[in-house]
This record gives C-alpha cells, sequence and structure tokens, in this order.
C-alpha cells in the first residue's frame, strides 16, 4: 500500500503505491481521533505499561542520595512500602547519608508468563485447509504456511501470547506490500493450471504486524463492542536523523544546570487511521497533526484481527494474566526484603560493651586482647540467627496464592518438591498441572479463533489484489494443536495406528506427528 520515503520532510513523508487520495483521513472526525487519542495516553497508557514494567522488571535508573544511596533499582521496588524504599538518617549513627536497608526483589511473573507461553506456542500448530478439492487445500495450506513463515513462524505466535498474557489482549494488522501490482499469478479457481511457485512466492507481500495494546485504540461500533468503526495505531518512531533543536534545548539545560548534553535521534508522532473505506497517515502530535498518506481500502474491512488474552465480556479487553499478580507480587517482595533485613542482623554476632573506653575502635576477632582497669566492664554477646515459622509461612502461602491466581505451578517450569509423589504416568502428571492445562485450553479457543480470522482475511485480500482467487468457503482452516504435555513416542505412534485404522487419512495423521508440510515453524 505505501512504505517509507526518504527525501522529502526529512524521511517523513510517504510514497504512495496504490489507491487514490481520499479528502477525509479515513472517514474518522479530527476532533474524535484527538479525544480518543488522549483518554487512551491518559486514561489507558499508564496502567498498561505498568503491567509491561511488572512482567520484565528490568532496571528504570540509578537512586540519587534522596532514593537508596545510588544503588541500581528495578521497577517492581515502586511497590515496595516506604519503610523500606526510603534512607533513614539517624544522626551520630548513619552520618549524613544515612543507612540502605536491603531490598530482595524476585520476580515470580515473568516465569509464570513465559511458562504460559510454552504451553501456548511451544510447538508448532497444524494449519488445515476446509476447501474440498484437496489439489486447492493443498495450495491453501502452503500460501498460509509460507506467510507465517516468512513473518516469524513459531516467534510470530509466541510474540502474541506473550503480548496477549501481560496486557489482556492484542490485535494484528495485515498490511499487503505492493496489492495493486497486477494479477496473474495463476491463482485460478480450477485446479489445474495452477501457477504453484507464483502464488506462494506471493505470499511475501503480506506483512502480519503485531500491535501491542498501548498502540491500538480502537474505535467500536456504539451498538456492539465487538465490531469496529475505526481503528487508530498512536505511536513515536525514532528516525535516524539528528534533533538540532532537541540538542539547543540540552545545551540550554546543561548551561542552565541541568546534566543532558549530547546529540539525540528524531522522534516522530505518526498517527495511522483505518476504516473499511480508507486509511490516513497523519504526523504531528494531537491537535497538530498534518495528512501525508491516504488512500482507498480496497479490502472493504478493517484489516485487523483482535484476539482476547482470556474472554470478558462486554470489554473490547480481554484479562492480563499479569495484573492479578501484581498485588501479590508487591507481598511477597516486601516480605521477602524483611526476610533479608532480619537475617542480615541476626546472622552476624553483635556486642555491647560496657566500662570500655574507646569500645567501637576496637577490633573484635581472633587473637586481639583487650584490658581495662574497670572492674565494672563487661562484654555481652548477642544475635546469631533464628528461625520465624510465622515469617516463612506467610512467604510460602503468598506463593501458593500466585500458583492458584495464575494456574501455573513451580512443577511447570521443571522446580520439582518432594510432595509432589510419584508421576509415574501422563495422568498423574495431568492431575498435578490440571490448572494450567484447563487454562491453556481456555486460551486455545480464542488465539485459534483469531488464527483462523488471519488466514481468512489473509486469503480474502490475496484474492481482492488478484494474487491468488479463493472463494468464502475455501478460506475456513481448521488448526490442530499438539499436546502440551511431552508424549511418549511410542503411545503416540500406536495412536497413529489406530487413528489410521479409524479411516483419519494417512496425510494428517503424517502431520499430526510432525512428518507432515503444513506446521506453521
Amino acid at each position: 500500500m505505501w512504505e517509507l520515503g526518504g527525501g522529502e520532510t526529512a524521511g517523513v513523508k510517504r510514497r504512495m503505491r496504490t489507491g487514490s487520495p481520499l479528502e477525509a483521513a479515513a472517514g474518522l472526525d479530527a476532533g474524535l481521533v484527538d479525544v480518543l487519542i488522549d483518554r487512551h495516553r491518559n486514561g489507558a497508557v499508564p496502567g498498561l505499561s505498568r503491567m509491561w514494567r511488572y512482567y520484565r522488571n528490568e532496571v528504570v535508573g540509578e537512586g540519587s542520595g534522596g532514593g537508596r544511596g545510588g544503588a541500581l533499582e528495578v521497577a517492581q521496588e515502586d511497590g515496595l512500602p516506604d519503610r523500606l524504599r526510603r534512607v533513614p538518617v539517624e544522626a551520630g549513627l548513619a552520618g549524613a547519608g544515612g543507612t540502605r536497608r536491603e531490598i530482595v526483589i524476585e520476580n515470580d511473573i515473568a516465569w509464570r508468563v513465559h511458562t504460559l507461553v510454552d504451553f501456548m506456542f511451544g510447538k508448532p500448530v497444524v494449519l488445515q485447509s476446509c476447501a474440498s478439492d484437496p489439489g486447492r487445500a493443498g495450495l491453501i495450506e502452503r500460501l498460509l504456511r509460507r506467510v507465517f513463515e516468512v513473518n516469524g513462524g513459531v516467534r510470530f505466535f509466541q510474540d502474541l501470547a506473550l503480548l496477549g498474557a501481560v496486557y489482556g489482549y492484542v490485535d494484528v494488522l495485515l498490511r499487503v506490500d505492493g496489492a495493486g501490482l497486477a494479477s496473474g499469478c495463476g491463482g485460478g479457481r480450477g485446479a489445474g493450471g495452477v501457477n504453484e511457485a507464483g502464488v506462494v512466492g506471493a505470499a511475501d507481500r503480506f506483512v502480519l504486524e503485531t500491535i501491542d495494546a498501548p498502540r491500538a485504540i480502537p474505535v467500536l461500533d456504539p451498538d456492539d463492542y465487538r465490531r469496529l468503526d475505526g481503528y487508530i495505531v498512536n505511536y513515536r518512531k525514532t528516525l535516524n536523523e539528528l534533533d538540532h533543536g532537541g540538542f539547543l534545548d540540552r545545551v540550554r539545560q546543561r548551561v542552565l544546570g541541568g546534566g543532558a548534553s549530547g546529540l539525540g535521534r528524531r522522534r516522530v508522532e505518526f498517527t495511522e487511521l483505518w476504516t473499511a473505506e480508507g486509511q490516513s497517515v497523519q504526523t504531528g502530535a494531537v491537535g497538530q497533526r498534518e495528512v501525508v498518506e491516504s488512500s482507498v481500502n480496497r479490502l472493504g474491512v478493517i484489516p485487523v484481527v483482535h484476539i482476547q488474552n482470556l474472554p470478558q465480556p462486554f470489554f473490547y479487553e480481554g484479562l492480563s494474566d499479569v495484573e492479578p499478580l501484581i498485588a501479590l507480587q508487591n507481598e511477597l517482595n516486601t516480605r521477602l526484603s524483611d526476610r533479608a533485613n532480619r537475617v542480615t542482623f541476626q546472622a552476624f554476632k553483635m556486642y555491647l560493651g560496657k566500662g570500655i573506653e574507646r569500645f567501637t575502635d576496637r577490633v573484635v576477632g581472633p587473637g586481639q586482647m583487650w584490658g581495662t582497669d574497670n572492674p565494672a566492664a563487661t562484654i555481652e554477646e548477642f544475635g546469631g540467627d533464628e528461625r520465624s515459622p510465622s515469617e516463612e509461612a506467610h512467604i510460602n502461602e503468598v506463593r501458593e496464592a500466585m500458583d492458584k491466581t495464575s494456574g501455573v505451578t513451580p512443577l511447570a517450569a521443571g522446580v520439582l518438591r518432594n510432595r509432589i509423589g510419584n508421576l509415574t504416568s501422563e495422568n498423574a502428571l495431568r492431575v498435578t498441572m490440571m490448572g494450567l492445562l484447563a487454562k491453556t485450553e481456555r486460551k486455545r479457543v480464542t488465539y485459534g479463533a483469531g488464527i483462523g480470522r488471519m488466514c481468512e482475511l489473509i486469503l480474502r485480500a490475496a484474492d481482492v489484489y488478484g494474487l491468488f482467487a479463493t472463494s468464502v468457503e475455501e478460506r475456513r482452516v481448521r488448526l490442530d494443536w499438539p499436546s502440551p504435555l511431552p508424549a511418549d513416542e511410542t503411545q503416540r505412534l500406536k495412536d497413529a495406528k489406530l487413528k489410521v485404522g479409524l479411516g483419519v487419512p494417512r496425510a494428517q495423521v503424517l502431520e499430526e506427528l510432525g512428518y507432515g508440510d503444513c506446521a506453521v515453524e
């Protein structure tokens, strides 16, 4: 449709490749777009960013003198109470800088999210066309498989599952590069005379762009929250250009006492608007946007596939796997930090000296001789490690609460404990991980439906742009999900023989075993 161009407007201008300019920006009212962007940026993005920070728990910077004494800080420290984060200053004990409490952050969210992704898309998904003609079905499967391969294969699906688990939903935007090129790829509906190489080669033109929640702004139908009247993608792009205005600002800040200096790369705000009738690309901030590209949407539908992580009735957004764990993660980090400070306090012997001059200047260690003329002088020893069963019980209960809330137990991540018993059969393993398997099946419903809609949208676009003609009935696909649990290869082969004996097509059985060519890898 369009691609990044160079030259005019310092790399921001885009070049049209198909379609005609529209007078309106994709048919959406400019004032409504401004309101939606402002509401999304100030209302939704802070909460979405918080969920991502808790998942990543990345280093957010170094503390200053008023923070944690110059130590590195991570994102989850924001959830700790003030008594742990502040630096107490006690004259005569800690000096002017104060003392710093020990902070322990154990990210129990990330490994649970990764385990959910592994169970969802740890193995390739098999796509099977529902077309009645076997030849056409095979060609459609190879076309779809090639589209997903050029867009990342299994990694593309893992990205979907990861973003959906963090934010609660994820969208996929279909772009067709050079979609207006002439037809003639040999993609007619007849089985004979089909130029297979041309049809499969056309798959390279399809781009499946994953739209994360902070960039996605849906314009919902007032009568049906499941339908889109429009779609807005708002984001900032860093260009390969110097931001000279930003450089002058930084020099001015440095002269006035600020610390920023040096050249920076130019950042431009982009807003893409999509409707069933047209699309446009705009640059500039809210209230100052300029339309730099617009074109007709030949598909006749908004090329966006929406996937909820877990269904949430009457809401466009789905349920996040991270959000319900944030409060429990804060409690766990608080108790782990308290325990670290208690262990530090009790693990070392401390001494209380009475009637001894310059007691704090003397070294306590082997071979040290002390003397005093004060007959009442004493040295008392205290400290040492002591058990705190209530603290340990509380930490374990918080971890178990996170297990129940997420549905992911340490066993799923390979952490074995003595209490799991003897797992010598697949059924015993299924019972132990019943919560995780049930959650995986629920997700497969929403993600599977989304992948099916992607396939239908790809085939529709290929038909509209003359790349490969298909009927509505031929665009339906079926997904065969592999078992998330490790399977006994011998038992799998026995099951395959039974399926062949029942009349299941041999090619389908081979594909399920991984020997076919329909797996999306």
